[in-house]
């Protein structure tokens, strides 16, 4: 079984309070085409202008390090078919603190706050669930392969604030996915997890389709 873990992107969507909407418009429309190709043959040739961080997206080191691997550096080993686990936090106020006795070590570690269900609504943008550094420490310490959340970012998110858990997992080399959906639909184990964005040169950040094979 194959579970989706991405919101679409979709015109005008918001993601984050303050990055601009993805405008969705067409390069060449299917009218358009039948004016370049052959009687009955037409094409739609998409265009998408986007920040980087739109919709379910990977973050890599250069996102917060100049000279952190980019999207094109960071090996696909590092993003797809990892083992996952799911980590509940569901209720548990909005500092998530993990269980130190989880093997999070070469996993996909995934946590499901329930928070992706406000998402689209201006509910998302306000009092969501973050990661404590001291947990980000402790993954990076036990070295896990990847980490990502259902939530508006992994950090709390005051205006001008520190962003610890960003800070310390990719100077680790921890790759990050923020806005995830469907966790709930997920095993606590036993799955693979995939989250490969394209390899652009010079950009620490992309909308990733992020799903999970489950046995």
């Amino acid at each position: 079984m194959i579970v989706e873990l991405s919101h679409r992107i979709t015109d005008g969507m918001i993601t984050y309070p303050g990055i601009p909407a993805p405008k969705v418009t067409a390069h060449l429309t299917r009218e358009g085409s039948r004016e370049v190709y052959a009687p009955g043959t037409e094409f739609h040739i998409g265009m998408i202008t986007m920040a980087a961080n739109t919709g379910t997206y990977l973050d890599t080191p250069f996102h917060r390090y100049p000279d952190g691997p980019d999207l094109s550096q960071v090996p696909v080993s590092k993003l797809a078919d990892l083992p996952g686990l799911v980590v509940r936090a569901q209720g548990g106020g909005r500092e998530i603190v993990l269980d130190q006795r989880l093997d999070v070590r070469r996993r996909a570690v995934l946590i499901h706050t329930g928070w992706d269900r406000h998402f689209g609504t201006d509910a998302y943008f306000h009092g969501h669930p973050y990661l404590a550094p001291e947990s980000a420490k402790w993954l990076a310490g036990q070295g896990a392969a990847l980490v990502g959340i259902d939530s508006l970012n992994i950090d709390d998110t005051p205006p001008q604030g520190e962003r610890p858990a960003h800070t310390i997992l990719l100077e680790a080399g921890i790759p990050l996915v923020e806005h995830m959906t469907g966790l709930a639909q997920l095993p606590d184990r036993g799955f693979r997890f995939h989250a490969a964005p394209p390899m652009v040169a010079g950009m620490g950040t992309f909308p990733v389709r992020a799903y999970a094979v489950v046995p």
